[in-house]
């Protein structure tokens, strides 16, 4: 059946008449709004007028080899790079995570099984770059009450087959920096690199170089190129650069730590092949549309997007501490909270009465014993919203406590513990899946249900592995 550009046009609007609204600053994970018009408008152009150009060969498309000499460049200065860095522009924060981890993988074939040592609070992308590329991944513990990393911990995991370590800036889970001075140093002492996972606050940290303290974060901890020992740093574009999915910068500090990143082949009969990412095909448009934003805002424009979203995370921060039955889990040093609960509610209901407010907080599962909590990422958009979000907040941990803690069956709950992933069959998962709620739709999919208080606490009394099994069999069915 074909359509007209008119039918085309009022069927896509109401396939996303049920999404989370992109803008307004009204959706807390997920995406980031400027708030400015003419920002979203020269991105929507430059998207336009690349989408057809293929980013794979710059010889035949000069301008994409122009535009990312131009953004990662900007990069650069920003992230105190020095002089003889190499970087690349990537499809986002996951690739970006996985190049620095192939690229230290390969720098040194003859490691025979290779380490990947983080804190525990380093992004998944770092879990998934081990899977796929045959690293032992060594998880330590961060400190319980900071949620920072152990910088003495990680140095005593490094061994010989160490190839990389990683600290983030700040982490996604808690909003705080880790101490890259330390944990880098020890890895240069051992001649291994140090890759800073700065994809969520590359963008937001350098201009905040200056901020007062006003006793919050006043110990944020150095961790860009300035901080000997560092050798990549990866930033997300797509996030508080304000341009649109996906693009991402992977920077390192010398060409000679970029050249193992590289993959390239003349072994087939046709056309030489060279690939600075994962991908080789890939659309310029994201590329076009980071060059264009950068070069509207500049770092006068960042500057100001970058203080109105702390400025926003910081009264945030104040307000929930205020309200009975949550706190802040960490000091934010940058744009994110982690909230948690005390025991008259549980953070999936809280998520569940704020989304019934118009408002979407992302529910994060207890981990190694620490707090389940609601993630808030703020954007500039969202700065001029908190008084209203407060109010909904407020009412929504009022409703969350009127029900009390959501619970799971003390007999499923045991049981839970005892299962092993490995050995499940489809008529198990399905049999899980139903037990939590997740009905059967047609076509064999699956019909989530709008409060998910009942699932994540579901989830939550699972062991990880478990977890993971699950989240692949709702995701898979959907």
């Amino acid at each position: 059946m074909t359509l007209t550009a008119d039918e085309v046009r009022a069927r896509l609007a109401q396939l996303r008449e049920h999404d989370l609204p992109t803008h307004g600053g009204r959706t807390l994970a997920y995406v980031y709004d400027s708030g400015l018009a003419e920002v979203d408008a020269i991105a929507k152009e430059a998207v336009a007028a690349y989408a057809g150009t293929n980013g794979l060969d710059p010889s035949v498309f000069p301008s994409v080899a122009t535009m990312e000499r131009d953004v990662v460049g900007f990069a650069a200065r920003v992230l105190a790079a020095p002089e003889g860095y190499a970087g690349t522009v990537t499809s986002g924060g996951t690739e970006s995570c996985l190049l620095a981890v192939l690229a230290a993988r390969d720098a040194q074939p003859d490691v025979g099984r290779p380490q990947l040592v983080a804190p525990t609070t380093v992004h998944a992308a770092f879990h998934k770059a081990a899977h796929l590329f045959g690293l032992d991944l060594v998880l330590i513990d961060v400190d319980p009450s900071t949620f920072r990393a152990d910088p003495d911990a990680m140095a005593a995991a490094l061994t010989d087959r160490t190839v990389l370590v990683v600290a983030s800036a700040p982490s996604y889970a808690h909003g705080v920096v880790d101490p890259v001075g330390p944990i880098a140093a020890a890895a240069a002492e051992r001649g291994i690199r140090c890759h800073v996972d700065a994809c969520i606050g590359g963008w937001v940290l350098p201009f905040l170089a200056d901020e007062p303290s006003r006793g919050v974060a006043a110990d944020r901890p150095a961790w860009d190129f300035s901080v000997p020992g560092v050798t990549s740093i990866s930033a997300d574009l797509h996030k508080y650069g304000y341009v649109p999915k996906g693009a991402s910068i992977l920077l390192h500090r010398s060409m000679a730590l970029r050249h193992s990143q590289f993959w390239a082949t003349a072994d087939w009969p046709g056309y030489g092949v060279v690939n600075s990412t994962l991908q080789s095909t890939k659309s310029a448009g994201p590329l076009a549309a980071a060059w264009a934003v950068i070069h509207l805002l500049g770092d006068i424009g960042y500057a100001a997007l970058a203080r109105q979203a702390r400025e926003g995370t910081l009264a945030l921060a104040q307000e929930v501490d205020g309200i009975p039955g949550l706190r802040v889990l960490a000091l934010p040093d940058s744009t994110l909270l982690a909230v948690g609960t005390d025991d008259s509610c549980d953070p999936y209901t809280v998520c569940d009465e704020l989304l019934e407010r118009g408002w979407f907080a992302q529910p994060q599962l207890p981990f190694r014993g620490g707090p389940a909590s609601l993630h808030l990422t703020i954007s500039a958009a969202t700065t001029s919203k908190i008084p209203e979000f407060v109010a909904a907040l407020r009412d929504s941990v009022t409703a969350a406590q009127s029900t009390g803690p959501v619970g799971v069956d003390p007999g499923l709950g045991s049981l839970l513990g005892t299962l092993d992933p490995a050995t499940f069959d489809d008529a198990t998962l399905s049999g899980l899946l139903a037990a939590a709620g997740l009905d059967s739709a047609a076509g064999g999919g699956l019909a989530l249900p709008r409060r998910m208080a009942p699932i994540h606490a579901l989830l939550a009394a699972c062991p990880p592995a478990l977890r993971s099994t699950l989240l692949t069999a709702v995701v898979e069915r959907l």
